[in-house]
């Protein structure tokens, strides 16, 4: 199915052909502006949207913001998100994609319990790191004013990463011949947690300058032994 043509922020269709050349004039190429492809659309609002949360000051973007940067009307967006939450979901959708689809090959790939660890805390700082638009959503900075659910589905994705941890530390302390392997996996998975959680609220209140995984080698080997 095509999409229809999306009016721009004045109201002008995407594709616009030139009128007819006057008499003894050469006719005018028509000029098009290519139409996104269905579904590339609601790429490019998600796109769009986590680059305007790197710029200072980004926490909170309204929609006109967002149709303006797209060059776009408000009704546009709302074709294909139904709200600005909805936005905001799909950012969430993305990073819980990213980070679990990875974290499941890690656990799957690797035996040692702390390896598995160490590893699992790169891979969300690294993320991070290279996405520091989605890490405004993650630590909830982007979420103030937004609805509710949003930071309880941002939480719920911390409380999973626990969960991940608990598991493998709990691995690496029966391996250790710890009398007490779940309370000491528990004890350790939410500092972990906490550790993680602190790096990217550190990197987003620095204005992305403190990098999350600066000395991160010598801090894993800590919290992790």
């Amino acid at each position: 199915m095509t999409d229809a043509a999306e009016p721009d922020a004045t109201g002008a269709p995407d594709s616009v052909e030139a009128g007819p050349a006057a008499v003894g004039e050469t006719p005018a190429a028509p000029t098009t502006r290519k139409r996104p492809k269905p579904g590339e659309r609601r790429v490019q609002i998600l796109q769009t949207l986590a680059s305007m949360l790197e710029q200072p000051g980004a926490e909170r973007i309204t929609t006109a913001a967002l149709a303006a940067k797209l060059d776009v009307s408000e009704a546009a967006l709302y074709r294909h998100f139904a709200s600005k939450a909805q936005m905001f979901e799909g950012l969430i959708e993305f990073i819980e994609s990213s980070v679990f689809t990875l974290v499941n090959q890690i656990t799957e790939r690797e035996t040692s319990g702390a390896a598995q660890a160490q590893r699992i805390v790169a891979l969300i700082l690294q993320f991070g790191e290279k996405n520091p638009g989605m890490v405004r959503v993650m630590v909830g900075d982007a979420l103030v004013f937004e609805n509710e659910r949003l930071t309880v589905r941002m939480n719920q994705f911390f409380d999973r990463v626990e969960s991940q941890l608990r598991q493998s530390l709990r691995l690496a302390a029966e391996g250790a011949g710890s009398m007490t392997p779940t309370v000491d996996a528990g004890a350790m998975a939410s500092v972990i947690t906490a550790f993680v959680v602190g790096r990217l609220q550190r990197y987003a209140r620095s204005g992305f300058k403190r990098t999350p995984t600066e000395h991160l080698d010598a801090a894993l080997q800590r919290l992790t032994a």
